[in-house]
């Protein structure tokens, strides 16, 4: 696996996550009261038949104890989510351990039957650090295993069982941990899309306007003083002429930035394209610049990227891509399943495009397999001035 500098580890891939707490919920989450439901749900096998034993059969000292025993146990179970909040981190941990100390001695005074450990388990592997967990889940699991041997107990099934349920658990609390970091890393990474393209639009801004402002300036004060004076009206005139002429100009770069970010770019697709083959962990060999691709072909391009990437995140199974660009092509190259050529919907709308611009796409699986997608304009096609349609491939996305 391809290890990506800024690569989200959400797994325990990484030895801070083995020693990190539970993330905190980023979404609303169940309704209050849904856990106690199910908490109660799943006790009640155990509490039952204690609660009838006890009926029928009376109650020693012993029993009365184990009584009570699972009263705080089952307690503890389905009170245990209230210990998710970082304010309340030592007192989790104090609660988890007490969880554990009193589910061995249910396992201890009830004939060493290990099934009852394994509400504690699971509450450890939700509430704990994952290395914590396993350090005390297993721990437990290991003292019972010794008590057994000690005991001449040589029916280890339920034993196994226990373990087997304990480890499923802690699996799911990672996942349930590994799903809350991406939604962390997804929140945060839209906060940061817009921020930059805030500070894109105030840069581009600044950029276009600095200058005219300035100029605007100086030319409308020079104007103002020259009819003040009463002289050389000519003179006046004409710098008026000029502060008009560069309000114009002024706007007219405004409106083409702003319809720059609505519109299709060929370097913003790149730049996509990076960032999405990096979240997949495919291998992306990409063109750092496209000022060599003619500037009439770089939105129709562009379609053609985002396009060729998307199926190659969607189908292709692929561990590398590589793209390459000239003035008048572009080329999209995958190491994936390749197979049988078909023209989906979103083919067909690439191929509309580049028939409006007097150029081909060819989409080949080529003999050492993957996918191969070329989309080529004429030079004689680009010198005649045909434009790439304003609206989106008829099709889609294949």
């Amino acid at each position: 696996m391809n290890d990506y500098p800024g690569r989200v580890k959400t797994g325990l891939n990484s030895r801070a996550n083995w020693w990190s707490d539970m993330p905190p919920r980023t979404g609303r989450g169940p309704r209050p009261g849904r856990w106690a439901i199910l908490g109660i749900a799943f006790v009640l096998p155990t509490l039952v038949p204690a609660a009838v034993d006890l009926a029928t059969d009376g109650a020693t000292g012993k029993e009365l104890v184990i009584a009570a025993l699972l009263i705080v146990y089952g307690s503890c179970y389905v009170l245990f989510p209230l210990t998710f909040r970082p304010s309340r981190r030592k007192t989790t941990y104090v609660f988890s351990v007490l969880m554990l100390l009193v589910g061995l001695a249910l396992v201890f005074l009830h004939d060493n039957n290990p099934y009852i450990l394994i509400y504690a388990t699971a509450v450890l592997s939700f509430t704990l650090p994952p290395a914590w967990a396993v350090i005390l889940d297993g721990g437990a699991l290991l003292l019972v295993l010794a008590v057994h041997l000690v005991i001449g107990k040589d029916d280890f099934g339920d034993l196994v069982a226990a373990t087997s349920i304990t480890a499923a658990m802690f699996f799911m609390a990672n996942l349930v941990r590994a799903v809350r970091r991406l939604e962390a890393a997804n929140q945060e990474i839209a906060t940061l899309a817009v921020a930059g393209e805030r500070e894109r639009l105030a840069r581009d801004l600044h950029d276009i306007l600095g200058h005219s402002l300035t100029t605007i300036t100086v030319k409308a004060g020079l104007a103002r003083r020259i009819l003040e004076s009463g002289k050389d009206d000519p003179r006046a005139l004409q710098e008026i002429s000029e502060v008009e002429s560069l309000t114009r100009s002024a706007l007219s770069d405004i409106r083409a930035t702003v319809s720059e970010y609505r519109e299709v770019s060929l370097s913003a697709e790149v730049a996509g394209a990076r960032a999405a083959l990096r979240a997949a962990e495919i291998d992306a060999d990409l063109p750092h610049a496209v000022d060599n691709v003619e500037p009439a072909l770089q939105r129709t391009f562009g379609y053609v990227l985002r396009e060729a990437v998307t199926n190659v995140l969607r189908h292709s199974g692929a561990k590398r891509v590589r793209v390459r660009l000239g003035k008048t092509w572009l080329e999209i190259e995958d190491d994936g399943e390749g197979g049988e050529v078909a023209a989906g919907n979103g083919l067909r709308g690439l191929k509309e495009r580049l028939d409006a611009v007097g150029g081909t796409l060819t989409a080949t699986a080529p003999p050492g397999g993957g996918w191969l997608v070329r989309a080529e304009v004429p030079e004689s096609a680009v010198r005649s001035g045909a434009r790439a349609p304003l609206t989106e491939p008829a099709g889609g996305c294949a």
